[in-house]
């Protein structure tokens, strides 16, 4: 990014957050993916930048943009926390179209001076740059879904493809899905109760879909399918989904995203169970 590099270089060591991208694409997409509600919150550290958010108390979403996937990448402080309006900026970090002509990349350049201040975004193509300035807020306090792996009572590693399927066919006049997850038959079946009855998907633990199966105890949990609807938009984009549950029903999926450039990015749901049915033996 020859022209930005220029302009702007000299002055790096005022901001506590700056970030280059040769292919804007790489952050969009990640950020559209858990694109669900209008506001998200941002943690830039050494190791990447971590955005949240957040719904009803019930969900949340991370995505994990690690520093190696930027070209530059460089954080002052240990850490900088700031709100910002993310329809906002997916609206400007596609303001030369989402679908550039081919052979054409739109580069980024992002400067955070610090709290107060506005994001500014550098956005280059075929020679022409535009300036955004996105007025960010202060950070609210995030939820801890107090979500320990010490406290995961089973997981599995699916690829993307057989979840894809199952939500396509799953009753979704259904207010709730029912996960059942255990170490004898069924093994892993995912239930709906709509207007047409209820209806129930298995997978074998030794399915080609099944990357890896490890269930200590049988656990039925549900959850609100309109909690769980937001985080179809990271499934359609995904290879691999890790679903896992904790000891209290709560229950985690991590979505494996790889860019254009095949570098790889995480996105991860967190959602609380409707209600918690005693888990059977």
């Amino acid at each position: 990014m020859p022209l930005l590099t220029q302009q702007i270089q000299a002055e790096d060591e005022q901001y506590s957050l700056v970030a280059s991208l040769d292919n804007v694409r790489n952050l969009s997409t990640i950020l559209k993916a858990i694109h669900f509600q209008d506001y998200a919150t941002c943690f830039a550290t050494k190791n990447g930048i971590k955005v949240t958010v957040e719904k009803a108390k019930c969900v949340q979403a991370n995505a994990f943009i690690q520093a190696g996937i930027f070209q530059e990448f460089m954080v002052q402080e240990d850490s900088v926390t700031f709100r910002i309006h993310l329809t906002v900026l997916l609206d400007c970090l596609s303001i030369f179209g989402s679908s550039p002509m081919p052979g054409t990349l739109t580069a980024l350049r992002m400067c955070y001076q610090g709290y107060g201040y506005p994001l500014m975004l550098f956005l280059e193509e075929g020679g022409v740059v535009t300036v955004c300035k996105i007025n960010t807020q202060e950070p609210e306090e995030t939820l801890d879904f107090d979500f320990c792996s010490t406290n995961v009572i089973n997981k599995i590693i699916l690829q993307s493809e057989g979840l894809r399927e199952a939500f396509s066919e799953l009753d979704m006049t259904s207010e709730v899905l029912q996960i059942t997850m255990s170490p004898d038959k069924p093994y892993f079946r995912l239930s709906t109760f709509g207007n047409a009855g209820s209806s129930h998907l298995d997978y074998p633990k030794d399915s080609d879909l099944m990357e890896a199966f490890h269930c200590t105890q049988t656990q039925i949990n549900r959850y609100k399918i309109s909690l769980l609807k937001p985080s179809t938009k990271a499934l359609v984009l995904s290879c691999k989904v890790s679903i896992r549950t904790d000891n209290r029903g709560f229950l985690s999926l991590q979505y494996m995203i790889r860019n254009e450039d095949g570098q790889i990015s995480f996105v991860e749901y967190y959602c609380c169970p409707d209600e918690v049915p005693e888990s059977e033996s």
